[in-house]
């Protein structure tokens, strides 16, 4: 798949403010500091369609990207940030609550960690989370560049471990820095598509 357009077309904090239901949709979930808006702009081919921010747990919404005006990329607010506050986080599972129940045309979530620590306990509660609506599958390992090749299958082995992770279920490395992995993950949504 080759993403030729790409824009913002929703920001959204409640249902009313989503786009209408009308197409196939792939999510992003992580914490935040994860590279989630270098993994977006790295897909899309685009420096700066999402903000990437020096200070963690600036998104605060659901942003939804029309790709290709064939499907969208929707980024999900980034989860646990210590310095958020706890009224912030409470929120912030009511409005993923609200995103999954109510959005047909939602193929999957694909979850990000970071591929050198073994998953928070955040990430594990996500991924649960995840399985408990059928969305579960895919995790992108970010910042595969600080690893050693030698490092990146034991690294791999234990995110699987972590998250429990069905035998049929894919851990992608992806590293924004040095533009790689994003073919086979494009692979993957173009595969969620065809589904």
């Amino acid at each position: 798949m080759i993403i030729k357009i790409a824009e913002l077309e929703a920001v959204a904090v409640r249902p009313a403010q989503y786009p209408p239901d009308t197409m196939a949709e792939v999510a992003f979930a992580g914490r935040s500091n994860v590279g989630k808006s270098s993994l977006l702009n790295l897909l899309t081919g685009r420096k700066s369609l999402a903000r990437v921010s020096g200070s963690p747990g600036k998104t605060r919404t659901i942003n939804f990207y029309r790709i290709n005006d064939a499907f969208r990329i929707v980024d999900l607010p980034g989860y646990g940030y210590a310095k958020v506050s706890k009224s912030v986080t409470e929120n912030w599972g009511e409005m993923m609550e609200a995103y999954f129940q109510s959005r047909q045309g939602l193929k999957k979530v694909i979850q990000l960690v970071d591929i050198r620590h073994a998953p928070s306990k955040q990430d594990v509660q996500m991924y649960d989370y995840l399985k408990h609506y059928g969305l579960s599958g895919i995790v992108v390992a970010t910042k595969a560049d600080k690893v050693s090749r030698n490092e990146m299958q034991k690294c791999i082995s234990l995110i699987r471990k972590t998250l429990d992770m069905a035998p049929e279920d894919v851990v992608i490395p992806v590293s924004a820095l040095k533009r790689t992995g994003q073919e086979v993950l494009l692979e993957q949504m173009e595969k969620l598509l065809e589904a």
